[in-house]
């Protein structure tokens, strides 16, 4: 898309895992296996243009100077509980990353987020951190965790969702146009309970069988 606040990743493997995912009849299992695959594919797009140096090695044919990761290791922030979905996927693909939490969770009456934990890296502001959570739904969550790690000192920061609704793109948009943002899906709308529609019901319950 032309947004620069909004990426939708619409590789076919992406979206053909996202469509099992939406099946109301797919097992918790292969549910949290599908969610672990489509973090990684997310990954690639949520890390591109990550600074780069060079350092000298030797392949089995000469000395060269090859292409490497540049500053300190990025931060994976995980919105608790759900973002530890992703979290564990994108964890396989950049395994030296620093990891932190932010707890929330939703008042079902207010739709307001309540912290109750974070913890995150030291020296955030010298990391990129990447804060994910499946849904990005009314973004009230979503800009609350943002405002606790720019509070913590993070000045570039992404935010890697599954799914996405209008309003919820639209109220971090307000709050942090800095923050961009990257996502499998912009779903249609959200209904008079917050919930995002056609979406997948609730990713927590679904990824860890509750209720």
């Amino acid at each position: 898309m032309s947004d620069p606040h909004l990426t939708i990743v619409d590789h076919p493997l992406v979206q053909h895992k996202l469509t099992i995912m939406r099946d109301k009849e797919t097992p918790t299992a292969v549910f949290r296996q599908l969610l672990r695959e489509i973090s990684q594919l997310l990954a690639y797009e949520v890390t591109r243009n990550l600074a780069m140096t060079t350092k000298q090695i030797d392949t089995p044919m000469q000395v060269m100077d090859a292409p490497t990761l540049d500053g300190k290791k990025l931060a994976l922030i995980s919105i608790l509980r759900a973002g530890n979905g992703l979290l564990d996927g994108v964890l396989e693909l950049i395994p030296s990353a620093r990891v932190g939490f932010v707890g929330l969770y939703r008042d079902e009456e207010t739709l307001q987020p309540v912290q109750y934990y974070f913890k995150v890296p030291d020296a955030m502001e010298d990391r990129l951190v990447i804060a994910v959570d499946p849904m990005l739904a009314t973004g009230n969550s979503s800009v609350a965790a943002i405002d606790l790690l720019k509070e913590a000192g993070a000045t570039n920061i992404r935010f890697l969702c599954l799914l996405a609704a209008p309003e919820g793109v639209a109220r971090m948009k307000e709050a942090h146009p800095d923050v961009p943002i990257v996502t499998a899906s912009l779903d249609e709308r959200l209904n008079e309970l917050g919930y995002i529609m056609p979406g997948l019901g609730d990713a927590g319950d679904r990824m860890f069988g509750t209720k």
